[in-house]
């Protein structure tokens, strides 16, 4: 989720102030992706130049400055909530990356990799999974966080099966030379970007 979509679907409750945007951003998604307060305040400011959000008249008595948002503004987080989130483009990950690079990598044992990776990412599975059931306990249980927490467990679960079908897929393409042939390549990038759109 971008920083400025978060800020107007934030500034569309209420006028607030950069700080408050911060601390309110971070408790509504469990502090999952903190945000710099510069990051905040450039933010701000790049909306105003688009005309999505205004400032207050002034300071209040602490000199705080509260945004709010412009019609133009609640329009865009209103289209928001509708409209599906493009998963066309997709990102880079580095996971992926790694050991889509290690297959073809001479003197990379990628069996170990997958292992080390996947060792890594039970361990943040069982983490999360801990952190979920302390959170289900609480008297006021915060919904937000709750759902951020599932997201985060069902990615890391879909991280472990991911990382099994690369152990099996190793296994069943041992005899195959470790590095693909250059002239191979383009071609097959080629026919693959035809296909899906991938970020670089």
């Amino acid at each position: 989720m971008s920083v400025r979509l978060g800020i107007l679907a934030l500034l569309a409750e209420q006028d607030m102030y950069g700080a408050q945007l911060r601390a309110e951003f971070e408790a509504r998604t469990g502090g999952t992706w903190p945000l710099n307060i510069g990051q905040v305040y450039t933010t701000l400011t790049r909306l105003e130049r688009d005309g999505l959000v205004s400032q207050s008249d002034g300071p209040d008595g602490e000199g705080r400055i509260s945004y709010s948002l412009t019609d133009a503004g609640r329009a865009e987080v209103d289209g928001w909530w509708l409209t599906p989130v493009d998963r066309s483009n997709t990102p880079r990950d580095e996971l992926v990356i790694k050991l889509a690079l290690s297959v073809t990598a001479v003197g990379v044992d990628v069996t170990r990799v997958v292992q080390a990776q996947r060792t890594a990412t039970l361990r943040h599975l069982r983490d999360l999974t801990t952190l979920k059931r302390s959170a289900a306990t609480e008297s006021a249980t915060d919904l937000a966080w709750l759902l951020v927490l599932d997201n985060l467990i069902f990615s890391a679960e879909a991280e472990v099966r991911w990382l099994d079908h690369v152990e099996s897929t190793l296994a069943r393409y041992s005899a195959l030379p470790r590095r693909a042939a250059v002239a191979e390549v383009p071609d097959r990038v080629a026919d693959r970007r035809a296909g899906t759109q991938v970020s670089r």
